[in-house]
């Protein structure tokens, strides 16, 4: 098994061939489907007449198959011409590329199973269910099965039947990539290039990272050239540039120390590893980080919102997020009854009796300064009057997330400083009850019981409050969650009164199983579970933020706020790629009049920092721009900012851009207003958010792979034709601008402006 993971991103990797290339055959169209299990799919002589026709470029939900969850099957008919043998300098083995598959699939070829999500299996694995069992990352794994080219299970010339048996356990199913394709083994597949597996490091002027050339193979010599490029993105001027021979016996590995100059913007770095024998290429890019937002000063700065919420007679707690060095003193003023201040933590705390709204007056002193600042508390019916900021377990640790992790994430806010730009959140995701397969779920009179990994969930919120920060946690109004652990359902009551005896101030609510118990797909049975379970938030003594978790069905930006949501997923879960950014935060659209404080549209957590869904991790694949992209969109959009990240690992870039507090001022602005998209032109678009102050937020982006020069032209927008605007990024006055201003935006990159007063 581990002998075929070194293969795995070779099969999709470029190396020099294209879809157009004889040595490749695409197969990513003429796929049959049918859904339910039914087991003589697989067999060549199966009759598939009444297979339906299906895409495998998206999910089955998007294809009339909605709601469908459980087992499905592809099947397709193709013939592999041997002309590909014929033409391969390498004599070897025969990929088959699936894509990616959501969630868990076993690949069958002339009826003999191959694979099982994306690793190669023997038969005596075909009646095996394990499969579905695999960490719920693999939806996110690519499907590469490998075959020597003298195996009998390949029909040269002939026709061939490949079937694939899903298995979806929630939410979103199927192949969904829409880039199949069956090639040769080549060179290149035996050549690892690790250059993108660890970030740069920030050396004085220079940014430096070490690269590694393997060959993986255990017969081959491998000779080559590599040769490093990097461009400036800008200008496109050559910054740096060197070739040298590079020959590998088997299991070889060739070291390289890159440093590069620092700059206020990417650089392009191409690594081409070229083989002569075979006329294939090895290549892979990356961008280099560039950190635009000056240090924090010595001196105190509150930082955070404005105002914030509660309702009467529930625990009250509220950190005052202020920079500066330590010590500091707080002082507050206008304190309502019942709330007191720790005045060296700066940890408001306690609980209000009487509505209404407070003015608090502020003040932080340290040795070299003070600052001040007016805060209004609003004790109400309405909580998170602005969006939640945090961190949620999920896109780093998955179901491999324990207690030990949670209290390490809370202790990072602190320690890394992001509590004092106002993170706050330390969210639980999946994984964290017992699982379906484990009894007993719950206690004699019903209480839901958290899995070994979680051994005191009262003593970690207690820890995580003493922080002066919230603890969340995730359920399902089904049977069970997406990762087939215990949900909520007919246990609402329960298990909110659990969740308020734990401290928890966050409830995400995964749609997930709920599909087994939704009659049909009707408005009122979508509505329902959520209703449910706010009534059994509604008679707890303690405000729990309420997620809604169920990927935007029935454009649920219409009714969350109804079922008492105080935010809601808008679409499908983002991964960390510039087209499932791109696709998702610029579709924000018809959602726009829905956003306000207490209600907010949530296109899914951020993707910077190092992801992979639990327990493998990687530095995330969006270049650096697109990361600038990612938050200044996400905080025009009056989005949730929940970092999926692992904090014991935030290198300089990812926490200077989690840390810009004008850019986070920008998301936490009290209108609460969600920035609409103003103007497209081709690969630019123009997103503009109204502020409270009567100014706006403005972000221009480039959608396009290059760099765009643009002239941004007030009157097109509606804003008005004199402006001082400011560069938030840089924290810099750019000046006053008549009618509009020229700029150059780099691909995938955003120029984010506030007007000044």
């Amino acid at each position: 098994m581990k002998r075929f993971i070194s293969f795995l991103f070779a099969a999709f990797s470029i190396i020099g061939l294209s879809a157009q290339d004889n040595r490749v055959l695409m197969i990513d169209k003429g796929w049959k489907f049918i859904p339910g299990d039914h087991p003589q799919v697989f067999l060549p002589d199966y009759d598939d007449a009444n297979m339906k026709s299906i895409e495998v470029n998206k999910i089955w939900e998007e294809q009339g198959y909605d709601p469908l969850d459980g087992f499905c099957w592809y099947r397709l008919h193709m013939v592999i011409p041997s002309e590909l043998k014929t033409k391969a300098i390498l004599q070897d083995s025969l990929f088959i590329y699936l894509g990616k598959i959501n969630n868990f699939d076993q690949t069958y070829l002339n009826g003999h199973l191959i694979g099982v999500n994306g690793f190669k299996v023997t038969d005596s694995q075909k009646d095996d269910l394990s499969f579905i069992k695999a960490p719920t990352n693999y939806w996110d794994r690519p499907r590469a099965y490998k075959l020597a080219l003298n195996d009998s299970l390949i029909r040269w010339d002939k026709e061939n039947i490949i079937a694939v048996r899903v298995y979806d356990e929630g939410g979103q199913g199927g192949m969904y990539t829409g880039d199949q394709f069956i090639r040769l083994t080549c060179f290149s597949d035996y050549i690892s290039l690790e250059c993108n597996g660890t970030p740069y490091h920030f050396n004085g002027n220079t940014l430096s990272k070490q690269i590694k050339i393997r060959n993986v193979s255990s017969a081959y010599f491998i000779r080559g050239k590599l040769e490093i490029i990097a461009i400036n993105k800008l200008t496109g001027h050559e910054t740096f540039h060197q070739s040298l021979k590079v020959k590998l016996r088997p299991a070889d590995v060739f070291d390289f120390h890159l440093e590069l100059p620092q700059m206020d913007h990417s650089q392009v770095v191409t690594y081409r590893y070229s083989i002569k024998s075979e006329g294939s290429d090895k290549i892979y890019r990356d961008e280099t980080p560039y950190i635009l937002t000056p240090p924090v000063k010595d001196t105190p700065q509150i930082n955070g919102p404005y105002i914030t919420g509660a309702r009467p007679h529930h625990p009250f707690l509220f950190t005052i997020p202020v920079t500066g060095e330590k010590p500091l003193n707080f002082e507050v003023k206008g304190l309502p009854n019942g709330l007191v201040l720790n005045n060296t933590s700066g940890i408001i705390s306690g609980m209000v009796e009487e509505p209404g709204e407070y003015r608090l007056s502020i003040k932080v002193s340290n040795a070299l300064g003070s600052d001040f600042r007016e805060m209004i508390v609003k004790i109400g019916p309405d909580i998170c009057l602005t969006p939640p900021m945090g961190w949620n377990s999920w896109n780093c640790w998955g179901l491999a997330v324990d207690q030990e992790k949670i209290a390490d994430a809370a202790n990072a806010f602190v320690n890394e400083g992001l509590r004092d730009h106002g993170w706050t959140y330390v969210n639980i995701d999946d994984g964290w009850n017992i699982h379906k397969d484990a009894e007993p779920k719950r206690d004699d009179l019903g209480n839901i019981l958290p899995n070994e990994k979680f051994p005191d969930m009262k003593g970690l919120g207690d820890a995580i409050h003493s922080l002066g920060l919230k603890m969340g946690i995730y359920s399902s109004p089904g049977p069970y969650t997406c990762g087939q652990y215990t949900g909520s359902y007919q246990f609402e009551q329960k298990d909110a009164q659990s969740y308020a005896s734990w401290g928890v101030d966050y409830l995400k609510y995964d749609w997930c199983s709920y599909d087994q118990i939704a009659r049909d797909t009707s408005l009122v049975e979508r509505k329902k579970p959520y209703h449910v379970m706010k009534e059994a938030l509604n008679q707890v003594n303690r405000d729990i933020a309420y997620s809604l978790c169920q990927y935007g069905m029935s454009k649920v930006w219409r009714w969350g706020a109804e079922v008492g949501g105080n935010l809601w997923r808008t679409t499908g879960d983002i991964t960390d790629t510039w087209g499932s950014l791109k696709s998702i935060g610029f579709s924000q659209v018809e959602n726009q009049p829905y956003a306000g404080p207490g209600h907010w549209n949530d296109p899914d957590m951020l993707v910077v920092g190092w992801v992979g869904w639990g327990p493998n991790l990687h530095p995330t694949r969006l270049t650096p721009d697109e990361q600038y992209t990612h938050i200044s969109l996400w905080c025009l959009l009056s989005a949730p900012l929940l970092l999926g990240c692992d904090l014991q690992q935030l290198d300089p870039f990812t926490l200077n851009l989690l840390t810009n507090d004008e850019v986070l001022a920008i998301n936490q602005d009290a209108l609460g207003y969600q920035a609409k998209q103003i103007l497209v032109e081709g690969d630019i678009q123009v997103w503009i958010k109204k502020l409270s102050d009567g100014t706006f937020a403005i972000g221009i982006f480039n959608l396009g792979d290059k760099t765009h020069g643009y002239h941004f032209d007030f009157a097109k927008t509606g804003l008005p034709q004199q402006m001082y605007l400011r560069n938030v990024w840089k924290n810099e006055n750019l000046g006053h601008f008549i009618k509009g201003m020229g700029m150059k935006i780099p691909s995938h990159g955003v120029i984010l402006l506030r007007q000044i007063p």
